[in-house]
């Protein structure tokens, strides 16, 4: 579900003389038979990277805190509360012989992350398997532990049995704990996963890996009243204007001459503006100080501007093609700010996040 660019794997421990992204683990000495001084065994560790998919602009929008982010292989999948991210790991078993790499061995496995971020605390968790390996030669007995860091305020703590052999199958889980105070918005993070991979007689290498970005916020909250939660700002979320007569007309109209920002059905995103001032220079910009004689006889007398003053893409940023005004009666022109906060406050809708609009 994401327009991910892509998340770059990092890979510690590089192989000096090898390909990039290769994480090694050294041993102390090499049986004297290969003819290799102490030091030339060796782990080899990669990590295939995880593309990442998208969703339909229509299920971005729909998208709702139940929904569960579905799981494929090699694959990074979100939706607005919800991620799976599930990578392969290939483990290569080297000796150096007269100077050349011998494989000795392998062990292959996948890891498997299901985390789900919460609308209402921002204390959370995230399981975590990882399969059994199908090794050769002197693939089995690799051991691994497993460690997760978060940022942006949040702690991570693992649960793992530590140094598990691959062998066999684990699982694990991640605990989130976050404090934020009333009215903030925390920085977006995302979890680091790093794996330590050991053998009797070798070094420890590792390799980490990221999550999605995610983001916490108490925007909300106050004294009285902790309204905590988080989300991954990068997936659009949706408000419906269905049921505000006017408005929703307004919204139709305007895409049926061609506008299509913000339409869910192919259109381009709106994004969140929290800027006070930039928001009154938007509706300034496009709505006039009163309305025509036409629209007061009809009661009509409120302007409503499409896109919203509170968008980036409000006020006469958009050309005139892609934006309206609508005159409505001032109690519909309520109902869709009570709306509108009320979608905000459920789905953590900060400044830059993007949005459908359906109409």
């Amino acid at each position: 579900m994401r327009q991910h660019r892509g998340y770059n794997l990092k890979l510690i421990n590089l192989f000096a003389t090898g390909a990039a992204g290769l994480g090694l683990l050294v041993t102390a000495a090499a049986p004297s038979a290969m003819a290799s001084q102490p030091g030339d065994s060796r782990l080899r560790v990669t990590v295939t990277s995880p593309t990442t998919g998208s969703p339909t602009a229509q299920a971005r929008a729909a998208a709702s805190p139940a929904a569960a982010a579905t799981c494929t292989i090699n694959r990074i999948t979100i939706n607005r509360f919800s991620e799976c991210e599930w990578v392969t790991v290939h483990v290569d078993v080297i000796q150096i012989v007269n100077g050349r790499p011998v494989i000795k061995g392998t062990a292959d496995f996948n890891v498997k992350h299901q985390m789900t971020l919460k609308t209402n605390s921002a204390n959370w968790s995230e399981k975590f398997t990882i399969s059994k390996a199908r090794t050769t030669g002197q693939g089995k007995g690799v051991h691994v532990n497993a460690a997760a860091k978060s940022g942006g305020g949040t702690k991570a703590t693992v649960s793992f049995p530590q140094g598990h052999t691959l062998d066999s199958a684990a699982g694990g889980s991640v605990g989130y704990k976050t404090t934020i105070a009333p009215k903030k918005i925390l920085a977006k993070a995302k979890t680091t996963y790093t794996y330590t991979f050991t053998k009797a007689g070798y070094s420890p290498g590792k390799v980490s890996y990221a999550s999605a970005v995610y983001r916490c916020d108490n925007y909300y909250g106050s004294t009285r009243t902790n309204r905590s939660g988080c989300a991954i700002p990068e997936v659009p979320t949706g408000v419906s204007m269905v049921g505000l007569a006017r408005i929703d007309e307004g919204i139709r109209n305007l895409r049926a001459r061609g506008g299509h920002y913000g339409d869910p059905n192919g259109g381009k995103p709106l994004h969140w503006m929290i800027n006070k001032t930039k928001e009154t220079q938007h509706r300034t910009a496009v709505c006039p100080r009163t309305a025509p004689a036409d629209m007061q006889a009809a009661g009509r007398t409120s302007c409503d501007e499409y896109p919203f003053a509170s968008t980036y893409e409000g006020g006469t940023t958009l050309a005139a093609g892609q934006r309206e005004i609508t005159w409505v009666k001032v109690q519909e022109n309520k109902s869709q700010g009570g709306r509108i906060t009320a979608w905000r406050g459920q789905m953590h809708v900060m400044d830059h996040d993007p949005f459908y609009v359906i109409a």
